[in-house]
């Protein structure tokens, strides 16, 4: 057994073959030699061998497989799990009581006055927990089975960061359920030298900072799944280079 190397620009692994294969290539340029003319069976030879030392390491061996291309991470969650601080505005629902229901603000020191049960603490819980505290306070003694909804219209204690190649770069108002898309249209959309398809996004989560690359171009064309922001999230669209 021989071992034979391609050279390095062929970019292929060392394989393994039996030198009986050369010589079943040299005995069969001699029945060609009988059989055509002697430089066709030379000629067949020559590259019978070359073709095997430079490109037969798909035949007797195993190409080193091509590099993957890059993995966007799917890191989409579902919003609506932020939190409320001071300046955002909530409307709160309560079924069959208008006078109940309403939009509030949330004071410099996180609390709402809320018709019947007075001030409420709101800075620091999510709007489903906001639900539960009214729920429980008008029960007691006000409501004998009150529905109760919450829904945030704008979170202006939190903010989200565009730059890059975008028309309008800067600091946007955090809204519940927000995209990446949604951002990039805030921002203005995108420059004519964005790479559309290679837009990062800086997340700090359990004291961390993780960077997520997201194909934006091919989400707003629907082949990908769309990506929902956290408050802070730092968004950065790069040049393109082609």
């Amino acid at each position: 057994m021989e071992i034979f190397t391609n050279p390095d620009k062929f970019d292929c692994k060392p394989y393994i073959f039996d030198l009986s294969y050369i010589r079943f290539l040299c005995n069969l340029s001699s029945v060609l030699e009988i059989l055509f003319m002697r430089r066709g069976a030379m000629v067949f030879l020559v590259i019978s061998i070359m073709t095997v030392l430079s490109g037969g390491c798909f035949l007797f061996g195993k190409n080193e497989p091509p590099p993957n291309p890059p993995q966007f991470i799917d890191l989409s969650t579902i919003g609506g799990s932020s939190t409320l601080g001071p300046g955002d505005i909530f409307e709160v629902k309560v079924y069959g009581e208008p006078d109940l229901s309403g939009i509030f603000r949330v004071s410099s020191d996180g609390y709402v006055n809320f018709p019947l049960i007075g001030k409420v603490k709101v800075d620091g819980l999510p709007a489903i927990k906001v639900e539960e505290i009214i729920i429980s306070r008008l029960k007691d003694g006000y409501l004998k089975d009150p529905q109760v909804s919450v829904f945030v219209k704008e979170y202006n204690s939190k903010k989200i960061f565009v730059f890059g190649e975008v028309q309008k770069p800067g600091t946007f108002t955090y809204e519940d359920n927000m995209t990446v898309i949604q951002a990039i249209t805030l921002a203005g959309g995108f420059t004519k030298l964005a790479d559309k398809n290679k837009v990062s996004v800086t997340r700090i989560e359990n004291n961390e900072e993780k960077r997520i690359y997201l194909p934006v171009e091919d989400i707003g064309k629907g082949k990908e799944k769309n990506f929902f922001l956290k408050p802070g999230d730092i968004i950065f669209v790069p040049e393109s280079f082609f």
